[in-house]
């Protein structure tokens, strides 16, 4: 044994601690055991799995190496110097998978660029087993013993070279990717990222320098025994730096939302509740800066729930006011699908709130207090009319009790308006029964107006009773919708039209209240027109549009004022433009939660069409 070319520190070495090579090699085989055991619990976050893979090739490599340097015989020397070489291949494709999973880039682990390293590796692995029968690993094998223990020499075949060249990338890859993310994401990583892109460099470097034969002491590879330094940097990082309670899959999958778009707050939180990153809105909300906020818990800041699934609201004093935030809290999750934090979402819907009690006072107001007292006062001027005997006080009580009326029919509305705000399922429904049942009422109440009611809903085009009552394919009465939305879209048109004629009509010889309702089934290939031929006058009235009911209701009043249905059409009530009373707006949020189309036309030589089309979403 030759050692006046070794350096001072492997001889001194060698006196102290007798067969040191392989008492450091297994020393670092128990040292990956043991991170594999400490961070177990971990498993299923974002790279753990593959870390436990690098852990148990780290073993196989140093466990191998070091139980193969007691060892004499040369059967079991070669299999031992074999799985050395397994766990060298699997070390750095390993390392790269948990590099790229830790990282937020899980998706290139399933892609097929991975997947032809993982296939080069069980390639290898095929080759290393039958190297005796081709000599592609190595080829004169011998035992060549250095400092007591059984160190061996070989001349490396090509596939070595090629394993350690592409091994070599692959750990360099994977350290590039830490360092990249300790460069992007700055302190917050830092200390993990760092410490396991170190922790890999020592066993490289030793394990390139041994393939390349630098040292003076060639038979003897150091890589096994730099694992120690290794393992306590890794130690580090799992212990002291926290690396799987937060790591940069969480704000990686944050900046996928482009949170710091939005004008809501977002708050992007790791498994821990702590914060990870916050966009602008949020930064001015909580009142202090990214760097200030970032890895602190979010109950620091707000007293938020953090549930996924549900829905809170909180109120916050913020600028010297005081506004109401719903809270939104959902699963964080990385490209595979891995839970790795949670996205809280703050809306503020203070006006929302605000106008919603507003509407709930009104509402009240109008459907209780309105009502009884119009009521109250609708009572009286019926007694008043019956009383009195003089007939302009008979007049004037009979004006009292109409507008009275009046006045509790639009506390009613107000009621159907609460109803159509509300959410509803659609159920199925036979329209015709529904128009006629409207029609019926209309009839009722007021006997003196002239209500006709035309249908042709048939496959037959039929009219009247001879229809075809839910026949399938085309044609049809029933469609899948709310049957409050489409009774109060009928209800107000005819009640409008009855109860704004001035009795100048021109339908009728004395000028009474005409009304005409028409309903029409319009399915795919109908090119017909809805109503008779007065349906010229809408321009819009024989459209091909499959798939609908088209209900018409035409009158021969002074129609309705431009300033009204501008106020309805834009969508808003203004000074100048305003309606004088509910059943409009009724219609047109009818005809919204009907998913329907509301058009106003003039009719000639007087009166108005109004056109609603009603799309059939899952019909006959």
């Amino acid at each position: 044994m030759v050692l006046d070319a070794v350096p001072a520190w492997l001889s001194a070495a060698w006196p102290v601690v007798p067969a040191w090579p392989a008492v450091g090699s297994i020393a670092g085989g128990a040292g990956a055991l043991g991170l594999a055991w400490a961070i177990r619990r971990h498993r299923g976050r974002p790279g753990v799995d593959w870390f436990l893979g690098v852990f148990a090739a780290q073993a196989t490599w140093c466990l191998s190496y070091g139980v193969g340097l007691l060892v004499d015989d040369p059967t079991l020397r070669v299999l031992l110097e074999t799985t050395t070489w397994l766990g060298v291949l699997w070390t750095g494709i390993a390392f790269l998978g948990f590099a790229l999973e830790y990282t937020g880039r899980s998706d290139v682990v399933r892609s097929r660029p991975f997947a032809v390293v993982v296939g080069f590796g069980l390639l290898s692995t095929v080759v290393l087993a039958t190297n005796p029968l081709h000599g592609a690993f190595w080829t004169g094998f011998r035992f060549d013993p250095v400092f007591g223990v059984s160190t061996v020499s070989y001349a490396l075949g090509p596939w070595a070279y090629l394993v350690v060249a592409v091994e070599t990338v692959l750990v360099a890859s994977a350290v590039f990717l830490l360092v990249d993310t300790l460069l992007s994401y700055g302190p917050l990583y830092r200390r993990e990222s760092a410490a396991v892109a170190l922790s890999s460099l020592p066993p490289g470097f030793a394990l390139v320098a041994w393939t390349l034969g630098v040292g003076p002491v060639p038979q003897l590879r150091l890589a096994p025994l730099m694992f120690v330094p290794h393992v306590l940097l890794d130690a580090y990082a799992f212990n002291r730096a926290e690396m799987f309670d937060r790591n940069p899959t969480t704000s990686r999958a944050a900046e996928r939302t482009a949170i710091d778009d939005l004008a809501d707050p977002i708050v992007a939180l790791a498994l821990d509740h702590r914060i990870v990153r916050l966009n602008p809105a949020a930064r001015r909300l909580l009142g202090v800066d990214a760097a200030s906020a970032r890895d602190r818990p979010l109950s620091v800041f707000l007293d938020v729930p953090i549930t996924v699934g549900e829905d809170d609201e909180i109120t916050v004093n913020t600028g010297g006011r005081r506004r109401t935030y719903a809270v939104s809290t959902s699963r964080l999750t990385d490209p595979n699908g891995t839970h790795v934090g949670y996205t809280v979402v703050l809306s503020d819907v203070t006006e929302r709130e605000r106008r919603r009690q507003q509407l709930e006072v009104l509402n009240r107001v109008l459907r209780h207090n309105l009502r009884n007292d119009a009521g109250l006062v609708h009572g009286y001027g019926e007694l008043l009319v019956e009383r009195l005997d003089d007939p302009e006080l008979v007049r004037m009580a009979d004006a009292i009790e109409r507008r009275s009326g009046a006045l509790a029919a639009l506390g009613e509305k107000a009621g159907t308006v609460e109803s159509l705000l509300a959410d509803a399922d659609p159920v199925e429904v036979d329209v015709t029964e529904v128009v006629e049942e409207v029609v019926d009422e209309a009839r009722e109440r007021d006997p003196d107006a002239t209500v006709d009611l035309t249908i042709d809903v048939g496959e037959d085009g039929a009219e009247g009773a001879e229809r075809a009552r839910g026949a399938e394919g085309a044609g049809g009465s029933t469609a899948r919708l709310r049957p409050d939305a489409l009774r109060a879209v009928v209800e107000n048109t005819v009640e409008n039209a009855i109860g704004h004629h001035d009795g100048a009509g021109t339908e009728r010889e004395d000028g009474g209240a005409w009304v005409r309702v028409t309903l029409r089934r319009e399915d795919a290939g109908d090119d017909g027109t809805a109503g008779d031929d007065e349906n010229a006058g809408d321009e819009n009235a024989g459209d091909e549009e499959p798939g609908r009911f088209l209900l018409v209701v035409d009158d021969d009043g002074p129609g309705i004022p431009d300033h009204e249905v501008k106020a309805v059409e834009s969508g808003r009530e203004t000074a100048l433009e305003h309606g004088s009373g509910l059943g409009l707006w009724v219609v047109e949020w009818a005809a919204g939660a009907l998913g329907a189309d509301v058009a106003y036309a003039d009719r000639e030589p007087r009166g108005t069409r109004v056109t609603v089309r009603v799309p059939v979403t899952n019909g006959t």
